[in-house]
């Protein structure tokens, strides 16, 4: 019996020395919501408007803005007014801010892909930003376009959030096909129902 109650403080008193050598727990650090798999659709009037996806979610709280990241990656699907694929927007990382007087921003950045599937137009940027208020779509850095009526390069874009109407600010280098086969077929396969044409 002694041996046990020697053996209980002997567990109490070790118990206590960890206690008091842990630090204080960051709430801010630590994310109050993780989600793995995230899939969002957004409809208006039964119309599908976007998809979202992304491998991981984390939502962090802080005093004057709440935040989620997306460390391994987003990708968001923009449809048009026939319920038509358009927009593809993918990237290695992601954060949406909401502040607590009711501003938010959406940033992506690393390896941003913008496809315009309709137009088919490609559109490779570090960084991009999303105005959801304005509906627009923006950056500073560094951007190549790649479309079929040529090939454009700049600093700092803007446009349209379906990337229907890319404006490079400060073009440079950048080349146009001049001839072109105005008998070509151009299929858009992505939302494409029907048999396909021989070649």
């Amino acid at each position: 019996m002694i041996a046990t109650a020697i053996a209980v403080a002997f567990i109490v008193y070790s118990c206590k020395g960890k206690l008091d050598t842990t630090g204080k727990l960051d709430l801010e650090a630590v994310p109050v919501q993780t989600v793995d798999d995230m899939f969002i659709v957004q409809t208006e009037n039964g119309r599908l408007q976007m998809r979202m996806e992304a491998e991981l979610m984390e939502r962090y709280e802080a005093d004057t803005v709440s935040y989620e990241l997306f460390p391994k990656g987003i990708a968001v699907f923009g449809y048009n007014e026939d319920n038509l694929l358009e927009t593809e927007i993918t990237s290695d990382n992601a954060r949406h801010l909401k502040y607590k007087d009711g501003r938010e921003s959406w940033e992506a950045f690393g390896n941003v892909v913008v496809q315009n599937i309709i137009k088919q137009e490609v559109m490779e940027t570090d960084t991009l930003y999303w105005d959801r208020k304005n509906e627009e779509i923006y950056t500073d850095c560094y951007v190549k376009l790649h479309s079929p009526q040529g090939f454009m390069q700049g600093y700092g874009m803007r446009s349209d959030q379906r990337a229907r109407n890319s404006i490079i600010l400060n073009p440079f280098d950048n080349f146009a096909f001049i001839v072109q086969d105005s008998t070509e077929v151009l299929i858009d396969s992505v939302n494409f129902i029907g048999p396909l044409l021989k070649k």
